[in-house]
C-alpha cells in the first residue's frame, strides 16, 4: 500500500485536531475529486512499519482527538489489510481517541458480505471505526455548507462494533 500524505494537525476531516492518513488507490474517480492524484495505487510513498510508528507517535499528544483515514480510498480491498493493522494498534494504544474514515463505497451495500469492497478484514476494520463518511463525491450535489462531507448524498454514520448506530450531521 502507498500513501500520499499524513496531516499532523488536520481540523477539516472530523471533529477536533486530528492526524489524517491519505492512502493511495481509488477506483471511484469522482468528477471534481479534491485529491485526484491519489487515484493511482502507486502514488506517493510506500506505507511501512516506520510510517505506522510515525502515525502512532503523532497521535500521542492530548490535544489530538483522533485519526482519520481518507485518500484515495481506504476501503479498496488492496488497502484494507494494512489499514486494519494500523486501526488495531490505534485502538490498543489509544482507546480514548476516535477513528473516522471516509469512503466512496456505501456502508450497507458495498461493505457487507458479497459487496464490492468486502474482504475477510472488512468487518474487523469497521469494528474499529467510530464514524464512517460513506458515498462517492457527486459534484452536482456539492454543498460547501455541509459539515465533514462534500456532497449531499454522503452520509456520516456513527458505528458501534462495525454496525450502524445512527446517522450524524445529516440535514
Amino acid at each position: 500500500m502507498n500513501y500520499g500524505n499524513i496531516k499532523e494537525c488536520d481540523i477539516a476531516d472530523g471533529p477536533g485536531v486530528r492526524v489524517s492518513l491519505f492512502v493511495s488507490g481509488c477506483r471511484h474517480h469522482c468528477k471534481g475529486c479534491f485529491n485526484e492524484e491519489t487515484w493511482n495505487f502507486d502514488f506517493g510513498m510506500p506505507y511501512t512499519k516506520a510510517t505506522e510508528d510515525t502515525i502512532i507517535r503523532l497521535l500521542a499528544p492530548d490535544y489530538i482527538q483522533g485519526l482519520t483515514l481518507l485518500g484515495g480510498e481506504p476501503f479498496e480491498p488492496e488497502n484494507q489489510r494494512e489499514l486494519v493493522k494500523l486501526l488495531r494498534r490505534v485502538r490498543k494504544e489509544y482507546p480514548q481517541k476516535d477513528i473516522w474514515s471516509y469512503s466512496g463505497y456505501i456502508f450497507d451495500a458495498d461493505m457487507v458480505k458479497g459487496g464490492r469492497a468486502y474482504t475477510d478484514v472488512t468487518e474487523e476494520m469497521l469494528s474499529y471505526l467510530d464514524v464512517l463518511v460513506d458515498g462517492p463525491f457527486i459534484e452536482a450535489q456539492k454543498d460547501i455548507t455541509l459539515k465533514f462531507r462534500g456532497s449531499k448524498n454522503q452520509r456520516i454514520i456513527r458505528l458501534e462494533n462495525g454496525k450502524d448506530a445512527g446517522r450524524l450531521y445529516d440535514s
